[in-house]
């Protein structure tokens, strides 16, 4: 029973609730299982699928329960939530149920099963909630956050989107290899590839299973990233021989994506305030074989270089995270309104510091995998008024949304992440 797949999901569901990330921790206890190839990858989706529809499933699960679910231990809370996924996942009764009460502790195993009975003959249909935070499974602060920053049509569909699995899209390190002879080798190997919607020679790829383990990804000739994160990284326009910097870099995706445009006679100089975070980005730069990449803890908003000593910089802020929601299943829970404030606070004091240290002539882009207006706007209002040196270039074209005098990409646009991005030029 310890391998069974709901056993895993069970299991890897409550560490989740008491503080593990999923994206962490899933892939370590699949690895350790002794799951065949198709239930690892139902585990995955069950694990991700459940946190995502969280709110929902509970709703659906209280109709039935005659107990509050915050009030029930973390096993079986997290057995209901599982199980009733199946059940609206159009697993049979037989199997969501039986299934999974076989995998719940047994002190539990006979209330799970009379909720989860009692829901399967709810349905299909099973009943649709009113409200969207309950029907797309959101905090109803996100949900208003959106509505407010762009409109109900535009806001439900960003959120319906991040509800589905992400996309996998992989950066080609041209100069090693084309795009179209790694479609070629990606395609023998039993991968579906399409070309990206963003970047030139970005490719979204399926059927490939654990990136890690192929043979292009292992040996440097390509990359993970999504095609929002490779098309801000294209929006710092660095050239050959140029100075970069990335202010806060870890992990490192647009790190190395601008020092394969420097080459060998540039450099990246890859700051983070954590060396632990640094080492993911020192990692990517030595499998990618890339040598200008210079990483340094530092404090963006008390940096050590000296002023004006890069031709590009990229302030790729921390932020609350809304536009990456569909890659990061549990932190729609995680996410409280009160820090956008603060976030928003940091992200313009990293501002003002970094715009000491372009060059007259050069470049500053702002970037947050975020939707807020705080987080957007707010800081986007803040430079106009107290960068007075700086001009702002014209936002990027469609699929990308003029926001302020940045640019907005929905995550529904173009099957990305959310994303909002704000590119500035030095004058004097």
């Amino acid at each position: 029973m310890s391998d069974s797949p709901r056993k895993v999901a069970l299991d890897a569901l409550v560490r989740v609730e008491e503080g593990a990330y999923s994206n962490l921790d899933l892939p370590v206890r699949l690895r350790r299982s002794k799951l065949d190839a198709r239930d690892r990858a139902w585990v995955t989706d069950a694990v991700y699928t459940t946190l995502r529809q969280q709110r929902r499933l509970d709703a659906l699960v209280a109709l039935h329960s005659t107990r509050p679910l915050d009030e029930l231990d973390p096993p079986v809370r997290a057995a209901l939530r599982l199980g009733a996924y199946q059940l609206v996942d159009g697993v049979a009764p037989h199997a969501a149920v039986g299934e999974t009460v076989s995998a719940t502790p047994p002190s539990a195993r006979r209330y799970v099963n009379a909720v989860l009975r009692a829901l399967s003959r709810s349905g299909p249909p099973f009943p649709e909630p009113d409200d969207a935070g309950t029907r797309l499974s959101y905090p109803d602060w996100i949900v208003t956050e959106l509505v407010e920053q762009f409109g109900r049509d535009d806001a439900e569909a960003a959120l319906a989107a991040m509800n589905d699995p992400p996309s996998v899209t992989l950066r080609v390190q041209t100069g090693r290899v084309s795009a179209d002879a790694l479609s070629a080798e990606l395609h023998q190997a039993g991968g579906r590839i399409e070309p990206g919607r963003l970047v030139a020679d970005a490719l979204r790829v399926t059927g490939l299973g654990d990136l890690a383990k192929v043979r292009a990804v292992r040996d440097g000739r390509a990359t993970p990233q999504d095609e929002a994160s490779q098309a801000v990284a294209a929006l710092v326009d660095a050239h050959a021989g140029e100075r970069v910097l990335d202010v806060a870099s870890a992990p490192g995706g647009k790190t190395t994506a601008i020092a394969t445009r420097v080459g060998a006679d540039g450099m990246v100089v890859a700051a983070d305030l954590h060396d632990g975070r640094l080492g993911r980005v020192r990692e990517a730069a030595g499998r990618l074989q890339l040598r200008t990449v210079h990483a340094v803890v530092a404090d963006g908003t008390r940096p050590p270089w000296r002023p004006a000593a890069f031709d590009r910089v990229l302030l790729d802020a921390p932020c609350s995270g809304l536009g990456v929601l569909r890659r990061r299943a549990e932190a729609r829970w995680r996410t409280a309104p009160d820090r956008v404030a603060g976030l928003a606070g940091l992200q313009v004091r990293l501002m003002a510091a970094s715009a000491q240290a372009v060059r007259v002539g050069g470049r500053l882009v702002y970037s947050v995998c975020t939707l807020t207006g705080a987080e957007t706007l707010g800081v986007d209002s803040w430079a106009g008024a107290h960068l007075p040196d700086f001009v702002a270039l014209a936002p990027p074209a469609a699929p990308w949304r003029a926001h302020g005098r940045g640019a907005v990409l929905l995550p529904h646009d173009a099957g990305t992440d959310g994303m909002f991005v704000l590119v500035l030029e030095r004058v004097r």
